[in-house]
């Protein structure tokens, strides 16, 4: 398939053409890469948007349930769900389970919703390498409300923000008191902190969390991107689906705030320039990939082995190389 036609297919809202065009940017085959950027350059003239929700939080939390239970709730109100859930994969085998689709049964065949699990790979920060680029596939396809959910690896899974317009915490009840709550990192990028499993037994302690990580955000120093009583922490349980639509219209709330106020735009530019910067250092690592560049690699380490040479002066050798 030409890319023009790809491309129509994806504009029309095709699925096949959207996992087909997901599974290129993916590869890190030359020729593909070389057709994923020009489908990409295709696309974006084109201009839609979605809103984009990147969700972290610790394994077993219920982000999957979480996802199922809120992504029906926007598809019964006649939105087009996309999510994108990134799955860990092993440092031993490189391989992924990739049973998101599994998990969410309801959401999975529900007609408004399409899954794509990706696997994380050696990419570090909870997301996929090509993550971002996924996503501008799923609003080229006309998706209203792309979910990013990540692997959950904890306090450094920040990179999710630099792709989302709202980053969303998913914490447990009794998952720390107020002084883990103002902990920098990931707490500080956070938009939103919910805290589910906020049902049956659990709820008192759902409560007290809630109130806990209130206070802490208090404590946050106010981002210029956010309107008073912003960020906050709201119960929700994905279970009994309670809270979840108060959590819906806080998250409008503050998306219409930040395009009304020009925050919006200006946080997307941002985030292409980060990308940007990233794309290019990823090309300055792959070049240490080629035979040339792992020879040289492999006899300045044996310098640095022996003593010859240190760390620092074998290192401004390697890249004297590289710029050469």
């Amino acid at each position: 398939m030409d890319i023009e036609t790809l491309a129509q297919k994806i504009l029309a809202g095709d699925r096949r053409a959207l996992s087909r065009a997901i599974t290129l940017v993916e590869s890190g085959r030359a020729d593909h890469r070389a057709t994923a950027t020009a489908l990409l350059q295709r696309l974006a003239p084109d201009g839609r948007q979605a809103l984009r929700i990147g969700l972290s939080g610790t394994p077993g939390v219920g982000k999957s349930t979480f996802i199922e239970s809120f992504g029906m709730m926007l598809t019964e109100r006649g939105l087009r769900v996309a999510v994108l859930a990134v799955d860990p994969s092993s440092a031993r085998s490189g391989g992924s389970i990739l049973g998101d689709k599994t998990r969410m049964p309801r959401l999975a065949r529900a007609p408004g919703a399409y899954i794509r699990p990706s696997p994380s790979q050696t990419q570090l920060g909870g997301v996929a390498r090509r993550s971002r680029e996924a996503v501008a596939l799923c609003e080229a396809a006309g998706f209203d409300v792309v979910l990013v959910e990540t692997v959950g690896v904890g306090q450094s899974e920040t990179v999710v923000a630099e792709i989302s317009d709202l980053f969303l915490l998913l914490l447990a009840p009794a998952g720390g008191d107020e002084l883990q709550g103002v902990k920098r990192g990931i707490m500080e990028m956070a938009d939103m902190i919910l805290v589910n499993k906020a049902d049956g037994a659990l709820k008192p302690s759902a409560m007290r969390t809630c109130a806990d990580y209130a206070g802490a955000l208090r404590l946050l120093r106010k981002r210029p991107q956010d309107p008073e009583g912003y960020p906050r922490a709201l119960l929700v349980s994905a279970l009994s689906e309670e809270g979840l639509e108060e959590a819906w219209a806080q998250m409008q709330t503050l998306a219409d705030w930040r395009r009304e106020q020009g925050h919006f735009d200006r946080i997307r530019a941002e985030q292409a320039r980060f990308w940007f910067a990233e794309e290019v250092r990823q090309g300055l690592l792959a070049r240490l990939d080629g035979p040339e560049a792992k020879a040289r690699l492999s006899a300045l380490a044996d310098e640095v082995a022996s003593g010859a040479l240190t760390p620092a002066l074998a290192a401004e050798k390697m890249l004297a190389g590289l710029r050469g």
